[in-house]
């Protein structure tokens, strides 16, 4: 479903926990890192798509949320050439995306990357609210900025208004994740289908949503 521009409308979700910190969800089968987003469907409204797309891709439920702020209007970007399919080209040109801030009401070990049979993430963590942009693929990068320069007024708690990290200065706020729940001895359990990995490397393309 396109509008008359060729942007495909589409949601982007920023989940916080109790620390302002953020879900940063590694693509699978990739190094690149990005926030949950995904395409509203015909008849939805954007926040009907928002909770969709937070249980497919993380297995959130919406009581496991609370909705804390949405961006005005729809934040756009191009995608290039190169990542459209050829049968698309001419017709598609990108995304058009409402952006949601949420607060993580439930635990960690709530999260799962393999709620469905097809998961957008292999690994997740938690990550200062101001995310490494270098980590991003390129052309979502000015999407993100605008977007959580937006959210920020609405963060929880007072929070410094820090410049992104970008151009290979890495964050120094990311945490490794862990079940915070009882574990049995000093083993330490990680929700199901999460992984850790401390430094997100170098950013290559994703498939496109």
């Amino acid at each position: 479903m396109l509008d008359r521009d060729g942007f495909r409308p589409n949601v982007g979700i920023v989940l916080l926990n109790q620390k302002n910190q953020v879900f940063w969800g590694k693509r699978i089968r990739t190094h690149s890192w990005q926030f949950p987003q995904g395409g509203i469907d015909r008849g939805e409204t954007p926040e009907q798509a928002m909770f969709r797309e937070l249980h497919e891709e993380v297995g959130l439920h919406p009581e496991h949320v609370s909705i804390v702020a949405r961006t005005r209007d729809w934040l756009r970007y191009e995608v290039p050439d190169r990542y459209i399919r050829r049968d698309a080209r001419g017709h598609y040109k990108g995304q058009k995306q409402i952006w949601f801030l949420l607060q993580l009401t439930g635990h960690d070990w709530d999260l799962n990357l393999r709620a469905t049979d097809h998961p957008e993430f292999d690994a997740w963590r938690w990550n200062d609210y101001w995310v490494p942009l270098d980590a991003v693929v390129e052309f979502k990068r000015g999407v993100y900025e605008m977007a959580l320069t937006e959210l920020s007024r609405y963060l929880p708690r007072h929070e410094p208004r820090n410049r992104f990290l970008r151009h290979n200065h890495r964050p120094h706020g990311g945490t490794e994740h862990v079940h915070e729940g009882p574990t049995m001895g000093s083993h330490i359990e990680l929700p199901p289908g999460a992984s850790f990995e401390p430094d997100p490397g170098t950013n290559r393309p994703p498939h496109h949503e």
